[in-house]
């Protein structure tokens, strides 16, 4: 039982990271699975060959420079929203194993999508609101956070697992609670218009 929660902690830890950016998470998934720190699930062993590691090294080196491009960044997000979330239900799903498929796909849907998702759009709106403060000049900086953070966390999910779920599980609540005094905010002003 215990060996199933830390296989669900590794899932979840490495869907949120999946939220920062979206093949990091993937990347070190592939190295630790090759290095055979981390098992697969069965159907998800590709993950581990060295296709997709050369693949995923490629699309991280692609995805981390692109969002250093001002224009292309805040476009970026709304393609990277639903691929985080999807990249978030495969690595939640790639890292459990022996449980009933029924339930091991609802975790990932719920726990690992819903964590990339949440985190990806809790991002998104961070960095629109550099763009709009600073012209995107300071989307540098939520960018290179974003792929440092993404680089840890994933890190984490592989070494330390259960605290890269209490740290997804927090962050999930944080960026839920800032969207929506966001929300409150843009409602009292068209209200007030």
């Amino acid at each position: 039982m215990f060996e199933t929660v830390v296989l669900v902690c590794v899932g979840v830890g490495l869907a949120a990271a999946c939220g920062f950016r979206v093949f990091v998470p993937m990347l070190i998934l592939a190295i630790a699975a090759k290095a055979e720190y981390v098992t697969l699930s069965e159907g998800f062993q590709w993950i581990g060959a060295w296709p997709a590691i050369i693949a995923f090294a490629v699309a991280t080196a692609f995805e981390i420079g692109a969002y250093y491009l001002p224009w292309l960044d805040n476009l970026l997000d709304t393609i990277a929203t639903p691929t985080a979330t999807i990249a978030g239900v495969v690595v939640a799903a790639a890292c459990v194993y022996d449980m009933d498929p029924l339930l091991k796909w609802s975790l990932a849907v719920i726990a690992g999508g819903g964590a990339a998702g949440t985190i990806k759009i809790g991002l998104a709106g961070i960095r629109l609101g550099s763009t709009t403060t600073t012209a995107g000049t300071g989307n540098f900086l939520v960018a290179t956070f974003e792929w440092m953070a993404s680089i840890v966390m994933s890190v984490l999910a592989v070494f330390l697992p259960i605290l890269a779920a209490i740290i997804a599980l927090v962050l999930t609540v944080f960026l839920v609670r800032f969207a929506a005094k966001i929300v409150a905010r843009f409602r009292k002003k068209e209200s007030t218009a």
